[in-house]
């Protein structure tokens, strides 16, 4: 053998000898090992986090690990949680008009004034690309979610300046019907959306602003799939077809919303994932937490009274054996029934942390790994399990980023015309 042949084959062994023990070494990967190689390198999104309004507790830090709640930049930083939608919301879903607006400015200026005084782990995103620049440099990205459209006071203009102020997307309906949109928790009185609820999701397009259905009717579900130029997303929603819930999607909606390029974000609240803790719930406590029930009255507008008393009377009936235990692994099972209905690409993550009560075991955000581990232990591919976690929001993201600058571009050229 010549010497350039020697040459040849010895550098073909360098190159060959390090895959070798690359494939070996991931052979020998435990589950463990290779979930968290994966969950710690990719973007995990949750779409909707209650936090906001404990910004104005006296006793939440959200730079400190706190005794309660489920989020905070301690344990976000522990679960590996590094992208994240703080949603705005009112406590009495029954306020209307500038009282609203006003409520969800003063929610919008703390998520920003938290941004502020935790930069060095936060910083305040917009689109797909900054989030995935804020993971580069090891930052946690804040997003604005508007949780009830009844806070844009019926006006454009306020949709419009939330939109300036970084909010990403809007659930078009929350509790309770607003003026344009059916609620799923309430009774129907406009069949839908209305014709100004149209307007607003063509606005909420042009302007970029994600479409949440999550808390509409079925109508207001169809009617808003059908004016959409942009796929919508339900920011925090499960299946109906394991939890027979108003609030979940039935399978031809998870479907419908496909088709469409959206996603629906499965959500850990207990009556949305588990049928028997549903009806024993209903059963037991009604509608104690509509805000008419006996903690409302103990705890008014107390945010983390609320879910003091709400843990405390849950843990108790549990114990009564009046509610059963809803384990974590639930969730898994609502994002299986998706990826086998309609694949793994519009499926993702929308806990209601600090909104909701948790399943046994994954008690606040510091838990998420154990889902990427759970996805990895059933074969899921780690291209799947990034979508999961928060690929498949990003591409949504993206394609409303796109249809805002095609419908701006038409109009500039209408304009000029």
């Amino acid at each position: 053998m010549n010497d350039d042949c020697t040459r040849r084959s010895f550098l073909t062994a360098l190159c060959v000898i390090p895959t070798m023990l690359l494939a070996r070494a991931a052979g020998n990967d435990s589950t463990a090992d290779r979930a968290h190689r994966i969950h710690f390198s990719s973007i995990v999104l949750d779409t909707h986090d209650d936090t906001p309004l404990r910004f104005f507790s006296k006793t939440y830090d959200l730079g400190k690990r706190n005794p309660d709640g489920h989020i905070d930049i301690p344990r976000m930083r522990e679960g590996g949680l590094n992208a994240i939608f703080f949603s705005v919301y009112l406590f009495d879903e029954h306020v209307m008009g500038s009282p609203a607006v006003q409520k969800a400015l003063d929610q919008i200026d703390a998520i920003h004034e938290n941004v502020r005084k935790y930069s060095n782990d936060l910083v305040l995103c917009r689109t797909a690309d900054e989030i995935r620049h804020a993971h580069a440099r090891g930052k946690i990205a804040v997003l604005i979610g508007i949780e009830g459209g009844q806070m844009i006071g019926n006006d454009l203009g306020v949709l419009r300046l939330f939109g300036d102020l970084g909010v990403r997307y809007i659930t078009l309906a929350h509790a309770a019907n607003n003026e344009w949109a059916d609620s799923s928790n309430d009774k129907p009185v406009h069949n839908g959306l209305t014709d100004f609820g149209k307007d607003i999701v063509r606005e909420m397009n042009r302007r970029g602003i994600l479409v949440d259905i999550s808390h509409v009717t079925d109508k207001t579900f169809y009617d808003t799939l059908e004016v959409s130029k942009a796929p919508l997303i339900a920011s925090h929603s499960s299946c109906r077809a394991i939890s027979n819930h108003p609030r979940n999607m039935t399978d031809q909606m998870i479907r419908d919303l496909a088709a469409k390029g959206g996603v629906i974000q499965i959500t850990y609240e207990k009556t949305f994932l588990d049928q028997a803790y549903r009806e024993a719930y209903d059963r037991v406590l009604g509608n104690v937490f509509t805000g008419t029930g006996d903690i409302a009255k103990v705890c008014g507008e107390d945010i983390d009274c609320y879910s003091r008393e709400n843990l405390k009377m849950e843990a108790r009936l549990t114990k009564e054996g009046k509610l059963p235990i809803v384990r974590w692994e639930k969730i898994i099972e609502h994002i299986d029934h998706v990826v086998k209905l309609v694949g793994p690409d519009h499926v993702g993550l929308g806990s209601d942390f600090d909104g909701a009560s948790m399943p046994d075991g994954m008690e606040d955000c510091s838990k998420l790994p154990k889902i990427t581990e759970a996805l990895v232990g059933r074969g899921y591919d780690e291209s799947v399990i990034r979508k999961i976690l928060g690929g498949n929001l990003l591409r949504v993201m993206e394609q409303n980023e796109r249809v805002s600058r095609e419908m701006q571009v038409t109009e500039h050229q209408s304009d000029r015309s």
